[in-house]
């Protein structure tokens, strides 16, 4: 049976409408911390709220195995919808942190049925082609991820509550599109038991083993990169004051290249395959770790910005490669949990990354703490060279 043409987009713009919620609240968090008082770091706590809360639901998603046991279509419809009215709780007259932390853990915890389940059910359509497949799903996610820096550029004038109610819009519409259209795929096998040993059992498989830890130093990297971006931005319109650099707008523009860089690696894989195109990516972005501290010495406004996106090409396009990777390297009955549990691991170690560059910042104030980055693509390089 071939599949029909219009799935992979329907995934793709439901997958990009629900992977707005992630960074919704960093598109506008300068205006959230001076309105509810909160110190500079809440942008650290913030952040790492929706990623320990992604973590508990990827981690409750695989021990359950719920994608690989019921209808992934479902299951994404269910979690959009609660991931959007979490994050619209958000907009609520609530002054203290722990309010705030407390919406923005739900809203990943429920992210954990969007993101792993839409590569699951990707995976459970496209046999052959899967990671021209998986590049324009991970692409969605990226596109998802920037949008709020734009939509806060757009509507510049607006309340930054507009951007948090339009990401919740976009859940809900994404989570209705895919329920409603995409159906179960002709190559998903049901697992009808709830066994907790699939999850040891997996990294019992030398390339599954390999694929994940190359994927786990990939994490440390990217969205550290990606919450640092506007960071990176205003430390060097303060370096050089006559600048006056658009920080939503090219914030946008960076993080979002990386939409094309999945699409990319999407097709010349299948020239090259998976896995040198993973290690020649995650080669790339750890040189652009090491020389991240020298870019700021870059007097000319043009070249900064083009370093950061060509960082922001680089450290992505290995993403949609390794979800491959671990796919094709498990039994097709149990993708969605090794999926899920790969994610969940792979995004403890974002909590860790983000936390500590959010600390290093603020006590060191150099740029050289940057180069800090490159530890995880480093080890992920060196789990890659491992024979297998």
């Amino acid at each position: 049976m071939k599949t029909p043409k219009y799935i992979l987009p329907i995934i793709v713009i439901s997958q990009f409408c629900c992977t707005s919620l992630w960074f919704a609240t960093n598109g506008v968090m300068n205006a959230v911390i001076n309105e509810y008082h909160l110190e500079a770091n809440a942008i650290g706590y913030l952040t790492s709220a929706v990623q320990f809360g992604f973590i508990i639901g990827t981690l409750l998603f695989a021990l359950f195995t719920i994608s690989d046991r019921f209808s992934p279509s479902k299951v994404f419809f269910i979690s959009a919808i609660c991931a959007a009215l979490f994050n619209y709780s958000f907009v609520l007259e609530t002054f203290e942190l722990p309010y705030l932390l407390i919406f923005r853990f739900l809203t990943g915890f429920f992210l954990a049925g969007i993101y792993p389940v839409g590569m699951k059910i990707a995976t459970d359509y496209y046999d052959k082609g899967l990671g021209k497949s998986l590049g324009y799903l991970v692409g969605a996610l990226v596109l998802g991820t920037a949008l709020p820096h734009l939509i806060k550029d757009l509507f510049v004038t607006t309340s930054w509550r507009f951007v948090i109610t339009t990401t919740s819009v976009l859940s809900i519409s994404g989570g209705i599109l895919l329920v409603l259209f995409v159906k179960n795929g002709p190559f998903r096998k049901k697992s009808n038991s709830f066994d907790l040993s699939i999850i040891s059992s997996v990294f019992k498989q030398p390339k599954f083993k390999q694929a994940s830890f190359g994927y786990f130093g990939h994490m440390w990297e990217l969205y550290t990169f990606w919450a640092l971006v506007p960071v990176l931005l205003v430390s060097y319109n303060q370096l050089y004051a006559n600048l006056n650099i658009d920080i939503s707008l090219l914030s946008f523009v960076i993080i979002g290249i990386g939409s094309i860089s999945c699409i990319f690696t999407g097709y010349i894989s299948n020239k090259i395959g998976v896995k040198k195109t993973s290690f020649i990516f995650l080669t790339g972005s750890f040189i652009c770790c090491l020389i991240s501290p020298f870019a700021f010495l870059l007097e000319n406004q043009t070249l900064f910005i083009s370093f950061l996106m060509i960082w922001s090409f680089l450290v992505i396009g290995d993403s949609p490669m390794f979800s491959t990777l671990v796919a094709n390297n498990v039994n097709a009955k149990n993708k969605g949990t090794a999926l899920t549990i790969v994610n969940c691991i792979g995004y403890a170690i974002t909590i860790i990354s983000i936390l500590i560059f959010t600390k290093l910042s603020l006590a060191f104030q150099s740029n050289f703490i940057y180069m800090l980055l490159g530890i995880g693509p480093l080890l992920g390089i060196i789990a890659l060279k491992k024979r297998a």
